[in-house]
């Protein structure tokens, strides 16, 4: 059974072609898939270390690492501040790059101590721009990181960009090959409403359709974006 987006108010709908052409997206997306509910997280520090743990591995993986940690009651500021880099990387492992992640995922949380206090309270008031610099001058931490800590822990209206984001769009012909981050994310924010809650669930939709079908060999006569314009 089809299941249709939720209602919207009036004054959220796009005005502009390539507006509706997204939301046609989305729509096609919402229907196959459903509603995603994501960050699939219990916590906020939780988001942000999965969101640190998912660069270059798939979810499962993440998952398997975010278990260790929890299972050694890791899954506080103050543990993971005080935990070596070493063990830290071992109880990482299953999320690959573990040794690389471990210095990564210490110096965002040591920075988020610093900033914010252990219990991270005073996060969400900061300014989105401020929390983005903030966020940026974190060795290890990039644009979609960043950007995926914002949507979901901080829940600003801030569109993430992936590699299925921009491997859709160019197959649809909605963007070039080599279209930068800030581009692609130009192009959902500049045309869409400015709401958290859409951003959240389109990202999440878009990483269904990548992971099933938008792969390397596209499965495209199964894939729910097959009615939208498509080119290659």
């Amino acid at each position: 059974m089809k299941k249709k987006r939720p209602a919207r108010d009036p004054k959220s709908v796009p005005r502009t072609m390539t507006g509706q052409k997204l939301m046609d997206m989305f729509d096609l997306l919402y229907a196959h898939f459903g509603p995603q509910n994501w960050w699939p997280a219990e916590t906020d520090l939780e988001m942000m270390v999965g969101a640190v743990l998912t660069q270059n591995t798939n979810w499962k993986n993440v998952e398997r690492a975010i278990e260790n940690l929890k299972s050694k009651d890791l899954l506080t500021v103050n543990a993971l501040c005080s935990i070596s880099i070493e063990a830290l990387a071992q109880e990482i492992r299953p999320a690959g790059y573990y040794n690389i992640k471990a210095r990564r995922l210490m110096n965002l949380i040591q920075f988020m101590k610093d900033r914010y206090g252990e219990d991270l309270s005073g996060f969400s008031k900061d300014g989105t721009q401020k929390l983005r610099e903030g966020l940026l001058s974190v060795n290890g931490v990039g644009p979609e990181t960043a950007d995926s800590i914002l949507l979901y822990a901080a829940r600003r209206p801030v569109f993430v960009i992936d590699a299925y984001t921009h491997r859709i769009l160019k197959r649809h012909g909605m963007s070039e090959d080599q279209a930068t981050y800030y581009e692609l994310q130009e192009l959902f924010m500049d045309h869409l409403p400015e709401d958290q809650e859409l951003y959240s669930e389109f990202h999440a939709l878009i990483v269904q359709a990548g992971k099933n079908y938008c792969k390397r060999k596209p499965l495209c006569l199964e894939c729910p974006l097959e009615k939208w314009e498509r080119e290659f």
